[in-house]
């Protein structure tokens, strides 16, 4: 096993022709760390990480510097499969209310409540990458929502905002059941009563004012005593 390990931090080293096997290794620290924060949280040891993507230590510091760009980078990673599978189900859903409880689906699937806790573990929020991967998510949800809207399937009264935390709430591991297995049983089930509560006709009038992502961040902005993102 230590020797495998050598060899492969090594073989990076070793210029363009296998740069491929580079990439293939910073993507499996990507998912596997993406894994332990769900299961874990965001404390989990480096050493647990390379263990799980199965590379050695040097190989895995030398594509992270620290946690917050581990973090950082699977932050991203989780942002953009999201958005790609919302923008699939866009191009390929008949109606736009059926793409976008498709969507809601895809991100119930990426556990993006269970990865909250990466958001506030000193990740640098107005980094041009998250900037850019947050906007193109919310264009995306917003075209969906007003899809829906003109479709006449989603009611008028509830924002991109509203959605995504009410997904987020969803995939929040339950306080010591380990992680997001006993959420599993549930989690889709319940999506689908909140997506049917979001639908017309007839709805239930909400208390309050539909949130836009940009409100959720501003607050978010305002609790960290920090500059908005925007």
């Amino acid at each position: 096993m230590g020797s495998t390990v050598i060899a492969t931090d090594v073989a990076e080293d070793r210029g363009p022709r296998l740069r491929a096997d580079a990439r293939r290794n910073r993507e499996r620290i990507i998912a596997a760390a993406r894994e332990m924060f769900v299961e874990h949280g965001a404390e989990v040891p480096f050493d647990e990480v390379a263990r799980r993507a199965g590379v050695g230590n040097a190989t895995l510091y030398r594509h992270f510097a620290d946690r917050n760009e581990l973090a950082r980078r699977v932050i991203l990673s989780v942002l953009e499969r999201i958005t790609e599978r919302g923008e699939l189900a866009l191009a390929e859903e008949p109606e736009p209310f059926a793409a976008l409880r498709r969507f809601a689906h895809g991100a119930t699937e990426e556990r993006i409540g269970a990865l909250c806790t990466l958001m506030s573990a000193g990740v640098d929020k107005t980094h041009p990458e998250m900037v850019a991967a947050r906007a193109r998510l919310e264009h995306l949800v917003e075209t969906l929502m007003e899809r829906s809207r003109t479709e006449g399937r989603l009611r008028t009264d509830v924002g991109s905002g509203d959605l995504l935390m009410a997904i987020t709430q969803l995939t929040r591991p339950l306080p010591g059941m380990g992680g997001c297995v006993v959420n599993d049983r549930f989690v889709h089930r319940h999506l689908d009563v909140l997506l049917d509560g979001l639908s017309t006709p007839d709805p239930t009038p909400l208390s309050g004012t539909a949130v836009a992502l940009g409100d959720i961040e501003q607050l978010a902005a305002e609790h960290e005593g920090r500059p908005s993102g925007h």
